[in-house]
């Protein structure tokens, strides 16, 4: 033990306020432990530590894809988590954002007296030293991050990537690139951890009230994204919704070059849409892009909704200030084929009632009401389904409290609506006991939505195999497990 103390602090990490252009950090040779490893976000950082020379190892609670292809790489992973399981030698202790103070590797790490980081304080560090964008917004940020990756993918422009979510195209929910390319990074505002990242390019894509268990109101939230603007380097760039009410008080924090993006006449970069028939049938949009009044750019975007031609449109722009051309742009764009869980295609089902024809499943993973209602009407134009059954699992107790109104309001578009259980995540026992799901149930139902509180997973399962009729399409929504319903559905289970 009396070696493993004699191992401490030999990273060093200079992250005084003042210092913008600069940051301390030489991983070579030093033992990183990643604590929670096994994650998108996580087992990213933990590759591009070792592009640093690091020597990486971790710790996580269940195997996985993710965790098979780290021990491919060399990367040494221990599915346990106790005092015992830091190694023995350890310079930096490298946690999630799920983990707590308490937690055993933790309360060692401490005792020990090695360096603890989190996961974003690390990430902050490592973009430092290159060219760092981040995407920043209440929603959105996983689908423009990877469409992004994918355009700069396309010119050969080599980045390095971490997502908080699954793209085929990009390699998965990470992508070690060049150390001198870009690295592109999703930038959430929960706990401030967006704070840590010092960028060259941004974008924020929208504000909106949510994580309501650590701000205490929208007032506070935009003071948070003022901060994050008021990160950016001087000499990159900051892209920000052009339409948003509070754009003026967090573009005023930025000390590098701003511009705007939206739908409106005299937004920097204007986005025009308008319907088209879309490759394989269904809704399409046309997407013309325009810089102050010149048409820059068209394709047909692959992803319904205004809301995916907007962030289509953001990775475009961003794209472009990275070196991209706009042919290789609007290639790529069309050829994008989307991620996991957003709007994902999951399959159809034929019923086996006579004449009962087909039902469409279709997964996401909306959480918050702006996004929810978006998903829902871009969802139902692209489609044209008989009904529209949807299967929300809202995600946080003080979420769905604090927005119970706008959740009853983003359902207008379905026909039914079928609500689990809330997923259970972060919040205290007492706000676990403040609102149900029979709550939401309820409020749907004053706005004379046909809704229904049922659980578990498989009641659902069973009560879809009575309601759903050929023509229907089936939307299970939620950042939880909900999926596995619409697989249940699918395999007729």
């Amino acid at each position: 033990m009396a070696q493993a103390m004699s191992t401490t602090a030999a990273v060093t990490i200079d992250q005084r306020p003042g210092r913008r252009s600069h940051f301390g950090l030489d991983l070579a040779g030093k033992r990183v432990h990643f604590v929670g490893i096994g994650g998108c976000g996580m087992s990213g950082l933990a590759r591009l530590a070792r592009q640093a020379h690091a020597l990486c190892s971790g710790t996580d609670v269940a195997d996985s894809d993710l965790v098979a292809g780290l021990r491919d790489a060399g990367i040494d992973v221990v599915l346990e988590q106790s005092t015992a399981t830091v190694p023995a030698k350890c310079d930096l202790l490298v946690i999630s954002a799920a983990i707590c103070d308490h937690h055993p590797e933790v309360v060692e790490a401490r005792r020990r007296r090695i360096k603890v980081l989190k996961y974003a304080q690390l990430l902050g560090a490592l973009m430092r030293g290159r060219q760092g964008v981040a995407v920043a917004g209440t929603h959105g940020k996983s689908t423009t991050t990877s469409l992004l990756s994918h355009l700069l993918i396309a010119a050969s422009l080599d980045p390095s990537v971490i997502v908080g979510a699954h793209c085929e195209q990009i390699g998965g929910g990470w992508r070690v690139g060049h150390a001198e390319r870009p690295l592109v990074a999703e930038a959430c505002e929960f706990d401030r951890s967006f704070h840590n990242l010092y960028p060259q390019h941004a974008i924020i894509l929208n504000v909106e009230e949510d994580h309501l268990d650590v701000y205490s109101g929208l007032d506070e939230i935009v003071e948070s994204f003022a901060r994050f603007a008021a990160n950016v380097q001087p000499s990159g760039s900051l892209l920000i919704e052009h339409e948003m009410e509070h754009r003026p008080a967090i573009a005023a924090a930025a000390r590098c070059s701003v511009q705007t993006i939206g739908f409106a006449r005299d937004a920097d970069w204007r986005i025009q849409v308008q319907p088209a028939r879309a490759a394989g049938g269904g809704s399409g949009l046309k997407v013309e892009l325009q810089y102050r009044g010149q048409l820059v750019a068209a394709w047909m975007n692959p992803v319904p909704g205004r809301h995916m031609a907007y962030n289509a449109a953001a990775a475009a722009v961003t794209a472009h200030r990275l070196g991209a051309g706009w042919d290789q742009i609007t290639g790529a764009v069309e050829s994008f084929s989307g991620l996991d869980r957003r709007m994902q295609f999951l399959g159809m089902r034929q019923l086996d009632r006579p004449g009962s024809g087909c039902v469409t499943v279709v997964d996401d993973y909306g959480h918050h009401p702006t996004e929810i209602d978006a998903t829902l009407r871009a969802l139902r134009q692209h489609y044209d389904p008989a009904r529209l059954v949807c299967v929300f699992q809202p995600h946080q107790h003080s979420r769905t409290r604090f927005l119970l109104d706008q959740f009853a309001a983003s359902f207008s578009v379905a026909d039914i609506v079928i609500v689990p259980h809330i997923y259970f995540v972060r919040d205290s026992e007492l706000e676990r006991q403040a609102v149900q799901a029979a709550d939401l149930v309820d409020q749907l139902r004053r706005r004379a939505v046909q809704a229904m509180h049922l659980y578990p997973f498989g009641a659902i399962e069973e009560q879809l195999e009575l309601i759903v009729r050929g023509g229907d399409l089936l939307v299970t929504m939620g950042a939880g497990d909900v999926w596995k319903v619409a697989r249940g559905f699918l395999a007729g289970r």
